[in-house]
């Protein structure tokens, strides 16, 4: 049950993404023969106002088919005939989809979990925090001179402190008290002063909880494409990318855990798949964005279909070519037990 709980996921994920590209193509004015989820054979179709809503058998993809969006085409409603800004749009709505849906995914979470609050709760043995006297239900009210108005204030001035002391100010019982304290570097690289914080459960807060979220994570994100393009990534590109097969696994784990885990882990992978998308690479949106980009440059002159077909044939191919690395990766580390369903 669990991995079919992947495969939904997928499902909903790329049929989001897909939406994105669909809705805007529509409010265009584009002709669009095909909507469909998944790849391959075809399982379930129906056709409504000129347009094939279809259900293929490999839930590893989808595709929204526009007249004249690979070829040349100048019919009424065709992708081509729009203006540069028009099919901009269409094709930034499907990664702008994927990170509206990350954001509406946490939101729940957040409800369940509540919002993070500048009063703390646990204090771990042995950890500066303890070390200097912190207590349960004391409030953070300045780091350094600066204000804490959050706990996103909070952890952003150990995160930089980069193991140097810090000067507190916190609330304790309606009296104000200073605390010195040095944070720690933790096994993961980031330095941690060993509390936690109450957590108060607001829907107003859950909201923007979400949004801080995923803006945090498209800000890892980006730094792990930077990485991957400079050859640093901490632990190794293998050990830290994940194909189909680690992804499922990864999935499956979540929805063993709850229905908040899956949502959780849903709105990363979403946020992925826009983040991604963008990536200015043939065959993705962020490559059709860029010859869209060309086309402006040059004044309106339009690259040859042709051209522009072998350019996203040729990215298209790359792209397979990483996915069977990946997965096979994926694979050797299911054999090594690294790897779990």
């Amino acid at each position: 049950m669990t991995i079919i709980a992947a495969f939904i996921l997928f499902g909903i994920i790329i049929m989001i993404h897909e939406f994105g590209h669909f809705i805007f193509a529509k409010k265009n004015g584009v002709t669009v023969h095909e909507f469909a989820i998944g790849m391959g054979p075809q399982v379930f179709a129906k056709e409504k106002n000129g347009t094939k809503y279809s259900l293929r058998l490999l839930p590893i993809g989808g595709y929204c088919a526009m007249e004249g969006e690979d070829e040349e085409s100048n019919k009424a409603g065709s992708f081509g005939t729009k203006t540069i800004l028009q099919r901009a749009s269409i094709i930034f709505a499907g990664p702008l989809f994927n990170l509206i849906t990350a954001v509406i995914f946490l939101i729940p979470v957040f409800i369940y979990i509540g919002s993070p609050t500048t009063t703390l709760d646990e204090i771990v043995e042995k950890s500066p925090a303890q070390r200097a006297n912190l207590q349960k239900g004391d409030i953070i009210k300045e780091v350094d001179g600066k204000s804490i108005k959050s706990w996103n204030d909070f952890t952003n001035e150990v995160s930089i402190s980069n193991g140097k002391e810090i000067n507190m100010i916190i609330d304790r019982e309606g009296k104000s008290l200073k605390i010195n304290l040095t944070p720690e570097k933790s096994q993961d690289g980031t330095y941690k002063v060993g509390v936690t914080c109450k957590r108060e459960k607001n829907f107003f807060g859950a909201i923007g909880d979400a949004f801080t979220t995923t803006y945090e994570m498209t800000g890892q994100m980006l730094l792990f494409l930077k990485q991957m393009i400079t050859g640093t990534v901490p632990g190794g590109f293998t050990n830290s990318v994940a194909g189909p097969v680690g992804v499922i696994s990864l999935v499956s784990g979540a929805a063993k855990s709850g229905i908040f885990n899956l949502l959780y882990l849903g709105s990363i992978i979403s946020l992925n798949l826009g983040i991604i998308n963008l990536v200015p690479f043939p065959a993705l949106d962020g490559g059709r964005l860029v010859l869209l980009f060309l086309e402006w440059i040059r004044g309106g002159k339009k690259i040859k279909p042709e051209k522009e077909a072998m350019i996203n044939m040729i990215g298209l191919c790359a792209l397979m070519a990483f996915m069977v690395f990946i997965t096979y990766n994926d694979i050797t580390k299911l054999f090594k037990g690294i790897i779990k369903f």
